[in-house]
């Protein structure tokens, strides 16, 4: 999944980012509510982790523009306040759950992954396609019984690919869904981390390539 954190502290936000990306997921930065405005209009966020005491533009304007923008981005909301006047109050805003600081990494994570899975068509909670079976919030995958050593981004391809059930799915959509926006888009890391992935999976292939449009599950 791809996340958009939004925090004015800097070392609190790298901190988070670099937890998020250590589980998987693709994840942008935000340090005031005008970047996270534009990055939120440019990228397409399956979640965006939103501090609510924001400079530039308040966090619950950013919210509100979100929600009246039809954006398909769940929204979490941080706050320093925890008491349940505010927890109303932003909720009405247009925000999807609220987590109040200071909160445990682990938490975040499993909120992180639940909204998601609300942006997103039901999936069963272990993708299967033969002998092949990925739990995402295990983070593992096995293929015939046996595990598979996957790095983050590789399991992030493999998952969009089990989602998709037999769809297309192409190179654009992996690269705006599994990396964040340091990615280059004219680069081959797509198609080298697919390469790894077949590579891993063994035989026979289960990744077919789709001439001009893209990889799907054989």
């Amino acid at each position: 999944m791809r996340v958009l954190v939004v925090e004015d502290h800097e070392e609190l936000a790298e901190t988070v980012a670099a937890g998020l990306r250590r589980e998987g997921m693709a994840v942008d930065l935000a340090l005031d509510g005008p970047t996270a405005l534009e990055r939120a209009t440019v990228n397409g966020y399956d979640v965006v982790v939103l501090d609510r005491d924001l400079p530039g533009v308040h966090g619950d304007q950013v919210c509100r523009t979100l929600a009246a923008g039809g954006s398909r981005a769940r929204v979490l909301m941080l706050t320093a306040s925890g008491t349940v006047a505010d927890r109303v109050m932003g909720l009405g805003l247009g925000a999807d759950d609220y987590l109040p600081k200071p909160f445990a990494f682990a938490e975040l994570v499993a909120r992180i992954r639940a909204l998601a899975r609300r942006a997103q068509p039901a999936l069963p909670p272990v993708l299967v396609r033969g002998e092949l079976r990925l739990d995402p919030a295990r983070r593992q995958a096995t293929r015939g019984g046996s595990g598979l050593a996957l790095s983050p981004k590789e399991f992030a391809v493999l998952e969009l690919l089990l989602a998709a059930q037999g769809a297309v799915v192409s190179t654009e959509e992996l690269l705006e869904r599994a990396w964040d926006e340091a990615a280059d888009p004219f680069s081959q890391t797509v198609k080298v981390t697919v390469s790894r992935l077949r590579r891993k999976l063994g035989e026979p292939q289960l990744i077919a390539t789709v001439d001009r449009a893209g990889y799907r599950i054989a």
